[in-house]
């Protein structure tokens, strides 16, 4: 499964973009907020993937941050919302934007995006509200302009480590809150959680 690409930007022409890496062009299609943040062809790019299969074909999907791709991934579990319909969805509005629609109840808005009935709009309301806590806390993401990863908040980068682990949203809501201090990095805030989690399993 690939899950990052970095390398040379090759060509952007929404919605898609080609990366070289080591020689090798991937096709990524991404969301068209994606393109504003592009550097020149020829520039170093990298990006989050999210590595889609299908009967016939794969795909792969390309964000510029873990909350875009985690809500992609989301969308992807509500019944009628295939890849295609949740690349538009996120086209059509920005991770920040969707997660206020969902926590709103916002079904006008949703109904404005991209081919989403009121039907479609109420399931997205009602499969998301309930997920957008550790979406949130799961922000993070790389430069698209270059080549490094951005971690600016370390209690982000700490909540979508330990939902990885498998702990549920407002688990990890909990855990950290608990710990976390100004000062801490992730690595800190993760143990603090961990061993306060086993302490009161004890």
């Amino acid at each position: 499964m690939i899950a990052r690409l970095s390398g040379t930007l090759l060509s952007k022409s929404p919605p898609y973009l080609v990366v070289d890496v080591n020689g090798v062009g991937f096709e990524v299609e991404v969301p068209l907020g994606v393109f504003s943040d592009l550097p020149e062809n020829g520039q170093q790019v990298a990006i989050l993937i999210h590595h889609h299969f299908s009967q016939d074909s794969q795909t792969l999907y390309g964000f510029a941050s873990l909350t875009d791709r985690e809500l992609f991934r989301k969308l992807l579990k509500i019944s009628g919302i295939g890849a295609k319909m949740a690349l538009n969805i996120l086209s059509g509005a920005s991770g920040d934007e969707l997660a206020r629609y969902v926590s709103t109840a916002d079904v006008a808005a949703l109904t404005r995006l991209p081919g989403i009935g009121k039907k479609t709009a109420e399931r997205i309301i009602m499969e998301l509200r309930d997920k957008l806590e550790a979406i949130a806390l799961g922000i993070g993401g790389v430069s698209v302009a270059g080549d490094s990863p951005v971690s600016t908040d370390p209690v982000a980068e700490a909540s979508h480590a330990l939902a990885s682990l498998g702990y549920k949203p407002t688990e990890v809501s909990r855990m950290v809150r608990a710990v976390a201090e100004a000062g801490m990095d992730a690595e800190e805030i993760i143990r603090k959680a961990l061993q306060t989690r086993i302490k009161t399993s004890e």
